[in-house]
């Protein structure tokens, strides 16, 4: 009998769900298809599974043999509460690497749209009013500023420096990247030289103790009058009452919120409001594009034949450092 392999995620094709059959087959796994989790709850296959495959934790704590929890999420913060984990032995892989291309692209989307003044035209042309004076700006020529380096933030800087960005500056813990669309990368405690220089600042850091109020009122305050924000990592890495209060106070020209404190955005909260910000209700990733489904797949299709060759799992999530 093959290893007990769970999947239970809502997403798949029939296409994605062949392609994950051949390996079980090929690599002697005992597959189970769930829909979702939802009809995985409660079964035998779950209890005694060795492989689990889905998009949260919430299946974990039903297994009594689980050695390898994949999550098809790149952000893990739920699997790293205590007790989610009836073993302290279990790998959690997650599928970072699949979301860059649909993220950055949502970044270039709504960073186009600040500097182009949609939201000004929108809200004039349902008015039926007919303006067409206001200043625009370009990504051409401009200093990008990417808090995070890894696979979202090297994709926004491929596509900034692609669209003309003068300068793309990345800055993570590390203060590392071999990403070649970086014109410098340095440790995120040097930041705040930066920032009063910054044109676009793009925001893709997971949620993590270090990262916790990163955008503080501080560095907010730093930011030319000119700069705009995007965040598509996690809502807790800024000061949302500083943010509101600097856009309407005209001390930034603008940001763009994939991601907040709390989702979803209570019916008050004074986000909803705020001068010349965009928010979206984290829809940036997910499974926006078929590309990122088909990548969440081969990552797990790869990690599948490595686990059953007894070998290291790629994407291993490091649970002190929260991803």
């Amino acid at each position: 009998m093959g290893k007990k392999l769970v999947v239970a995620c809502d997403f798949l094709t029939d296409w994605q769900k062949e392609r994950i059959r051949l390996s079980a087959m090929e690599y002697d796994y005992d597959l189970t298809f769930f829909e979702d989790e939802e009809a995985a709850k409660g079964s035998r296959e779950l209890r005694e599974c060795e492989v689990l495959f889905s998009r949260t934790c919430a299946l974990i704590p039903e297994t009594k043999a689980l050695k390898w929890a994949a999550s098809s999420n790149a952000g893990v913060e739920p699997y790293l509460e205590p007790g989610v984990f009836p073993s302290g032995e279990t790998v959690l892989t997650n599928s970072a690497g699949a979301y860059g291309v649909t993220i950055s692209e949502h970044v270039v989307m709504v960073t186009l749209m600040m500097l182009r003044q949609m939201p000004r035209y929108q809200a004039y042309m349902r008015e039926k009013e007919w303006h067409r004076k206001l200043p625009v700006r370009s990504i051409y020529g401009s200093t990008v500023t990417v808090l995070g380096t890894g696979d979202i933030g090297r994709n926004v800087a491929r596509r900034m420096k692609a669209l003309g960005a003068a300068s793309v500056i990345g800055f993570s813990r590390s203060g590392k990247s071999s990403e070649p669309a970086f014109d410098m990368v340095l440790k995120s405690e040097q930041m705040d030289e930066y920032l009063p220089t910054t044109d676009i600042l793009t925001m893709s850091m997971p949620n993590t103790p270090e990262t916790k109020g990163l955008l503080s009122r501080e560095r907010i305050g730093l930011l030319p009058a000119h700069a705009v924000v995007v965040n598509v990592g996690r809502g807790t890495t800024v000061d949302q009452d500083a943010l509101v209060e600097a856009l309407n106070a005209g001390k930034i020209a603008g940001a763009a919120l994939d991601v907040m404190v709390p989702e979803p955005l209570d019916p008050e909260n004074p986000l909803w409001s705020a001068k010349n910000c965009i928010l979206t209700p984290h829809v940036s990733g997910d499974m926006s594009l078929g590309y990122t489904a088909d990548t969440t797949v081969d990552l797990f299709r790869e990690n599948m034949a490595l686990y059953a060759e007894g070998k290291p799992l790629k994407r291993v999530v490091n649970r002190k450092l929260g991803y």
